[in-house]
């Protein structure tokens, strides 16, 4: 989901983000999409739409933007996608408000990731601390926020564990997924049964709503100190 990152970890990861959720097991059956979902922010109503597109040579465009309220934030990978395994190459999270209260509550930033398979390293700029610049020595595998969602669903639909190493931010960290029930989702005016899969830490977790046949997640829930941070809920995929 998109695990989301910061205001919108995952999720993406998350926003997941919450790695975007079923995506086949094969990455070369990755198809492009367009999904729209009713988004709430910090209590406030947005849009969001989160896109999948070919980029050329195996790669893919994969991006989420959630405007609305005066406020605007936007996530986007490229990856490649190299026999059955995904990698990231360059990102963007970005975020501003620009009128209303969200003028004070959302600061503007926007951060800039490479992922330099060659020498094995990540790297940040843009409006990110000296110490969260890199480099991070990568591994086969690794995910940022937005990949994390797309890695999720194809996963679960195969069966495998949904543990992940999660590069970003300038720093790694490990992300496990259990199941958490299952749940009725209304998707487009019809109802669909959706498991629920979660990751949960001492003050954070991120909730992603997969329902088999759909290539994102129903619904992507971010919280914070129990309370709802983000909340992402599919209205129709194309």
């Amino acid at each position: 989901m998109t695990t989301l990152r910061r205001p919108l970890q995952a999720a993406a990861a998350c926003a997941v983000l919450l790695a975007a959720f079923g995506a086949p097991a094969s990455a070369s059956a990755l198809e492009p999409f367009t999904a729209d979902y009713n988004a709430n922010y910090m209590g406030m109503q947005a849009a969001g739409r989160m896109t999948l597109a070919p980029a050329g040579d195996d790669r893919w465009n994969y991006s989420l933007e959630v405007s609305g309220a005066g406020a605007r934030l936007a996530q986007s990978t490229v990856f490649e996608a190299e026999g059955d395994q995904w990698r990231p190459l360059s990102g963007n999270d970005s975020q501003g408000g620009e009128s209303g209260l969200a003028a004070m509550l959302v600061k503007k930033r926007s951060i800039n990731a490479t992922y330099d398979w060659d020498s094995g390293r990540a790297t940040w700029d843009g409006d990110v601390k000296e110490d969260r610049r890199g480099p991070v020595k990568l591994q086969p595998g690794d995910v940022d926020g937005m990949l994390l969602n797309l890695a999720l669903v194809r996963d679960f639909k195969a069966g495998k564990e949904l543990s992940y190493r999660l590069v970003e931010d300038g720093r790694v960290r490990r992300r496990v997924f259990e199941p958490a029930g299952t749940e009725q989702v209304t998707v487009g005016g019809k109802q669909h049964k959706a498991t629920k899969v979660a990751w949960k830490d001492d003050d954070r977790s991120i909730t992603a709503w997969i329902v088999d046949g759909l290539p994102v997640p129903a619904r992507i829930l971010q919280q914070r100190d129990g309370r709802d941070h983000i909340d992402l809920q599919l209205k129709s995929v194309r």
